[in-house]
């Protein structure tokens, strides 16, 4: 029951995400969905906090003698959750998810091996690098998959049309080159982001810690984001009214709504199987469903995002990469 509970917890991380991107639709704006899953995230965790008789009191005191980086995590959580609603209509949903792994793991070696944010310090081992080139290498084999498909389709096309279709390639090279040189700025952007996911679970750990509580923590971390995005939605008003008056008004499904709890089951999961699998093991849970999650939500072309149907070529490098993690987390 806990392996399974891990992955369905996986799988509703790009869900939550398509779930947000719906929401941008309907708010107009990324940064109005991220704050609006900021808040429910943190109502749901205050309400968590009641129900588990934890209490809602958090230390300030003893946290505020900590040092500035301790509220990072929050900053970090904004960046990473914003990133992905913006990802995901850009790079379809399983990149947004496999991108952002490759910064998880590459960050999570550097913190690890320097002990960064107080973090245990683990050396970095023969078997550490390898599993980490076998995450960069499935993270290229995903990432190039679609370029393969194109070239293909082209060949194609010029071995039925003959020349017509050649001259047709030679013109549209230039526009197809720009937008995939884009495609790679958000690809490093992916990979950004998942790095300050790796230094936001690294400063909650300590955070934790210091509150005494993963919840607690988890709830300043959303405080913080949701603050910071506060102040982002009043900068950006009239920007983000002019786009949202701009769009095609329409009704919506209640459940655009419920992104903050799939997010705040998400930290509930990863906490209470910590304790019990171990941090490694629910990494790995985590990471098979949400690549799960992804594929699903490309194949059927959920949540507005373009149908991408799955390939073998797509399927071996999210299993070399979910071997690569393993390598890194488990040994």
């Amino acid at each position: 029951m806990a392996i399974i509970l891990g992955i369905l917890a996986g799988i509703g991380l790009p869900i939550q995400t398509g779930i947000n991107t719906t929401l941008r639709k309907k708010v107009g704006s990324p940064y109005r969905a991220s704050l609006v899953s900021f808040v429910v995230a943190l109502v749901f965790l205050v309400l968590l906090l009641i129900v588990t008789g934890e209490g809602v009191a958090i230390p300030f005191g003893r946290i505020l003698k900590e040092p500035l980086w301790i509220w990072m995590g929050g900053i970090c959580g904004v960046i990473f959750l914003t990133g992905n609603i913006l990802l995901i209509s850009k790079i379809g949903s399983v990149q947004t998810v496999v991108l952002p792994v490759l910064g998880q793991i590459l960050m999570g070696l550097i913190v690890d091996n320097f002990g960064l944010f107080y973090a245990e310090q683990v050396k970095t081992t023969a078997l550490r690098i390898l599993g980490a080139l076998f995450v960069i290498g499935g993270v290229l084999i995903v990432s190039m998959t679609k370029d393969i498909k194109y070239g293909s389709f082209m060949l194609r096309n010029s071995k039925v049309e003959g020349t017509e279709s050649v001259s047709v390639k030679a013109e549209c090279t230039p526009k197809l080159r720009i937008k995939e040189q884009s495609l790679w700025i958000w690809r490093i952007f992916g990979i950004f982001t998942g790095m300050l996911s790796a230094v936001q679970t690294a400063v909650n750990g300590y955070l934790g810690k210091v509150a005494g509580s993963s919840i607690k923590a988890s709830a300043v971390s959303f405080m913080v984001g949701a603050i910071l995005l506060s102040i982002v939605c009043i900068v950006t008003a009239k920007k983000d009214y002019i786009e949202k008056s701009e769009q095609v008004n329409g009704k919506y499904p209640w459940w655009i709504w419920s992104g903050g709890i799939l997010g705040g089951l998400y930290l509930l999961t990863n906490i209470t199987l910590s304790s019990r699998l171990g941090t490694g093991m629910t990494i790995i849970l985590l990471l098979i469903g949400s690549t799960v999650g992804g594929l699903f939500i490309d194949q059927f072309g959920l949540f507005g995002v373009d149908k991408k149907p799955l390939h073998v070529t797509k399927a071996v490098g999210v299993l070399v990469m979910i071997v690569g993690a393993a390598a890194i987390k488990i040994y």
